[in-house]
């Protein structure tokens, strides 16, 4: 076995506190905290069991609840924030194996059986080497195989017209100007920052305020604010219309997740 193997299959035996570039662990993470940008050589699967975790790439940035999990290709350049206790299961593949071909960052829906073996396959205590984690990672991979992808991904903006409307968005999601009020503060026609919506970040820019405001809400619900203050500072109209959206985004209402967080 060459040394550059061996060291692959060790690193997956480190147990807690891992180091940042251990791509099978599972991490205790306190609210705020993370882990710095760093890349693996082989893919990841990362979900958080408790908590809400963020993945950042130059590519944009992904929040997921405990009903997802963040697909991050091999070489990858990441971090993660946690907001909330957070316990961060990491799950390494080799570059081979690859079971939905994805070359980019993705979400992807974990049901309870994909949430188990992830969390059975990452424990601290498990040798990657036995038969029985060799028989967890093959059902693990089927499981992969069949879990749907998420439109829950907020990309980075290249245009700096495009990068100015995001941040002003970004600093107050419950900002309610529309497009072309938000235009004439950066400089830009509002058809200008619609082709660029489709162009750069493959939505429109309703769309896009949606997942804006849905990542912030997910994070704020971590934070143990009330359903309906989370609507209040997210843009939403009344309390029952974001728990429509956000039953619809994620398969169950904000109070389930936020008792659950």
């Amino acid at each position: 076995m060459s040394v550059s193997r061996q060291a692959r299959q060790a690193s997956r035996r480190t147990v807690v506190p891992a180091r940042p570039h251990t791509p099978t662990t599972t991490r205790f993470l306190d609210p705020g905290s993370g882990l710095s940008a760093h890349r693996h050589d082989v893919h990841q699967v990362v979900y958080a069991g408790r908590g809400v975790l963020s993945v950042t790439t130059e590519a944009g940035s992904w929040v997921v609840p405990a009903t997802r999990a963040i697909w991050v290709p091999v070489g990858t350049l990441h971090q993660h924030r946690a907001y909330g206790r957070t316990v961060l299961h990491g799950v390494g593949l080799p570059e081979e194996a690859n079971p939905l071909g994805l070359d980019r960052p993705a979400v992807l829906a974990v049901g309870p059986l994909l949430r188990e073996l992830i969390i059975a396959y990452s424990r601290p205590d498990a040798d990657p080497g036995t038969a029985e984690s060799r028989r967890l990672l093959a059902v693990l991979l089927d499981q992969l195989r069949q879990a749907p992808q998420q439109p829950l991904h907020l990309p980075t903006a290249r245009d700096p017209r495009l990068a100015a409307v995001c941040a002003l968005l970004q600093h107050d999601p419950a900002d309610p100007r529309p497009l072309p009020e938000l235009g004439a503060r950066v400089g830009a026609s509002a058809r200008t920052l619609t082709r660029l919506f489709r162009a750069e970040m493959g939505m429109t820019f309703p769309q896009w305020r949606t997942q804006l405001r849905l990542h912030h809400a997910l994070l704020l619900l971590s934070d143990g604010l009330t359903v309906t203050a989370v609507a209040h500072r997210c843009g939403w109209a009344s309390a029952s219309a974001f728990i429509d959206v956000f039953r619809r985004a994620f398969g169950y209402t904000p109070g389930d997740y936020r008792t659950q967080a």
